[in-house]
């Protein structure tokens, strides 16, 4: 445990059986995902060096000691630790088992940067104790980490670009949940779009993020979001998509590329996404469109 996540001090609670961990992992570089559980009732102490850590309960229940008091948290909810801050979860119990999620720190406080907007957000001020994981941004950064939590039986499938993606994907929708004030303002002018949009048909294939098409806008994720509905009609991934669907239908009719090649050179992560994002589009699958 202390090799995946941090050194710490477990101290078993109650005289019970004695903790038998369960850990799988799923790293993609600054972020690291896993599916924890004891099997004991068990107190842990930890200082998180150099991290940020969430756990969100899957079963059972996770007492800790935050800035203003006790933080319980059950499913649906989640309790956030900050980097490099002598915490202690006081009861973590026999049948909790959690999906954790621990950002670096210095990364995350970069991303923060590009993805709320300028220098003056602080995560240790901003980010809440828990977050509530059954509605808005919280609801679909639990539904994100759940879906990744798939491949924690055979980590070695992600290549290299797809998990710096999915660390950028992680790492923007976690901030939009904890932070739901910082980065808020009006929307960019039409030439910050226009930049974004001059970029992503210049280079559709390369793995964009969120927070990598704020950086060529000069602004934050939120307010990328805002200026593309309000002078696009849709978000930068919707309109990424858009072009990445085009390009990949006319090679499709043009070239003696196979399907997953044609989906590998337009950016999508798998084949299989391809096809299902190009039979939304055009209503039949790419093989067909292909033959």
């Amino acid at each position: 445990m202390a090799e995946a996540y941090f050194p710490h001090e477990l101290q078993p609670l109650g005289g019970g059986r004695d903790p038998r961990l369960t850990l799988r992992t799923l790293d993609l570089g600054p972020v690291l995902v896993g599916h924890v559980g004891w099997g004991a009732d068990v107190r842990v102490a930890c200082d998180y060096p150099g991290a940020y850590e969430i756990n969100m309960p899957l079963t059972g229940h996770l007492e800790s000691r935050g800035r203003h008091g006790p933080v319980v948290s059950v499913s649906g909810q989640a309790t956030v630790f900050r980097a490099d801050t002598p915490s202690l979860i006081s009861h973590w119990d026999a049948t909790c088992t959690v999906l954790g999620v621990k950002f670096d720190s210095g990364w995350l406080d970069r991303e923060a940067e590009r993805v709320l907007g300028g220098d003056r957000v602080t995560l240790r001020g901003e980010l809440p104790d828990q977050l509530d994981l059954a509605a808005g941004q919280g609801r679909a950064w639990r539904q994100l980490v759940g879906s990744l939590a798939a491949n924690l039986h055979e980590p070695g499938l992600l290549g290299d670009v797809v998990r710096d993606q999915l660390a950028g994907a992680l790492a923007a929708s976690f901030l939009l949940a904890g932070c739901p004030e910082a980065g808020a303002g009006p929307a960019p002018r039409p030439r910050a779009i226009n930049r974004v949009l001059d970029q992503l048909h210049d280079d559709p294939g390369r793995p964009w993020t969120a927070g990598d098409m704020a950086e060529v806008a000069g602004t934050s994720v939120r307010r990328l979001q805002e200026g593309f509905r309000q002078w696009v009609g849709c978000s930068p991934t919707e309109y990424l998509l858009g072009i990445r669907l085009q390009r990949a239908d006319a090679d499709l009719a043009a070239s003696g590329s196979t399907v997953s090649e044609v989906a590998a050179r337009w950016g999508f992560s798998s084949a299989s996404r391809f096809a299902a994002a190009y039979r939304r589009r055009y209503g039949v699958p790419p093989a067909q469109a292909h033959r």
